[in-house]
């Protein structure tokens, strides 16, 4: 196992849900194949492309499913780069719960449990949700290793794991993790430094700048990537 300290860098993460499908709200789509893009999730992948067209990337990284990796290829375009697939960002296994409509899943005992206590729920022949955040968590740092100092990179995941790599870096317990949202083509990023991640932006639609600037200015004094601005510091630009 990497140790934690190796591979918590300076690195910026962009976590990116991919766009809109036809079974997207009504239906728990989970790990079902062909699932595309609807023409409205084309139109946000092609959104999403336009609000981070000004960030250098230093990969594009998606879960295997088509949903995510058509909305990484739009990101893609025009970068002359390549996505690289990463199965650990792949949707958490739904198991029996696959393809059934969210209404009658609301009826199951299970059901429950997921919004109250995450971290205790198994889907029926699927996986649990605090494995999928573990494979994920690993994932991300694994990139941040692989990628190294100052890198930034953008990954392309689903929902739920989404959540469960934003609650690990607000160290929340999986249990808080149905506090956290994350929209259909929505960004979050995250800054990993060596003392701590920083969540600077969750859940954002806007236009996305990045200030690449490995230190952070409070009052004119700088302090270091791993540092918290005592007072909140003047933000930045």
């Amino acid at each position: 196992m990497i140790d934690a300290c190796d591979t918590c860098q300076v690195t910026t993460l962009l976590l990116a849900r991919h766009g809109l499908t036809d079974l997207t709200g009504p239906v728990l789509a989970g790990r079902t194949p062909g699932v595309h893009l609807s023409e409205a999730g084309r139109a946000q992948a092609t959104a999403l492309a336009a609000r981070v067209a000004g960030v250098r990337l230093d990969a594009i990284v998606s879960s295997p499913l088509e949903r995510c990796r058509e909305t990484a290829q739009a990101v893609a375009e025009g970068r002359e780069m390549e996505v690289r697939v990463d199965d650990r960002f792949i949707e958490c296994g739904y198991g029996g719960w696959t393809g059934r409509p969210l209404k009658e899943l609301a009826k199951e005992p299970l059901w429950q449990v997921v919004q109250a206590h995450p971290s205790a729920a198994t889907f029926p022949e699927g996986e649990s949700l605090s494995d999928m955040q573990h494979r994920a968590v690993a994932a991300v740092r694994e990139w941040n290793h692989r990628l190294g100092e100052k890198a930034v990179y953008l990954v392309c995941s689903h929902g739920d794991v989404i959540k469960s790599i934003v609650a690990d870096a607000l160290g929340l317990h999986l249990d808080q993790f149905q506090r956290i949202t994350a929209d259909p083509a929505a960004v979050t990023v995250i800054r990993y430094a060596p003392l701590r991640p920083f969540v600077r932006r969750l859940n954002d639609m806007g236009e996305l700048k990045l200030d690449e600037d490995s230190e952070e200015k409070d009052g004119g004094e700088n302090i270091t990537g791993s540092d918290a601005a005592v007072g909140g510091g003047p933000g930045t630009t």
